[in-house]
């Protein structure tokens, strides 16, 4: 079910949302051109870190691995991202849009279990 093209669909979108929290965050945390400066680096890294540190043949992914990590470890950056999101909206004040993410990440990872699975084997 987690390489179901509606789960990796909302998948995509729970990514796309957390890139934009980490630059609504940043945008918020100063003025000027640091805020400019955090909105656009802090999703850039997270897209970089998602992107690069990934387990070779992930059916949810290409099946490219860039650099070759565990599945408990990347498992571990997938979550650490969303988590980072769900605070960054809490911080901003956003505390039901907050709620709802987490909830809709962690639906997401209960009807992907057998690729949480699939991780924590590699």
């Amino acid at each position: 079910m987690g390489s179901h093209p509606i789960n990796l669909l909302f998948r995509f979108l729970l990514e796309i949302m957390a890139l934009f929290i980490m630059g609504l965050w940043g945008w918020k945390q100063s003025q000027g051109l640091t805020a400019l400066l955090l909105a656009l680096t802090l999703p850039i890294l997270f897209a970089v870190i998602w992107g690069v540190f990934a387990v070779p043949d992930d059916p949810s992914r290409s099946g490219k691995a860039p650099i070759v990590t565990p599945g408990i470890i990347r498992l571990v950056i997938e979550l650490t991202i969303f988590i980072i999101s769900v605070w960054a909206l809490y911080d901003m004040g956003y505390t039901m849009m907050s709620l709802v993410f987490g909830i809709s990440v962690g639906l997401h990872y209960i009807m992907s279990y057998d690729r949480v699975k699939w991780l924590l084997s590699q």
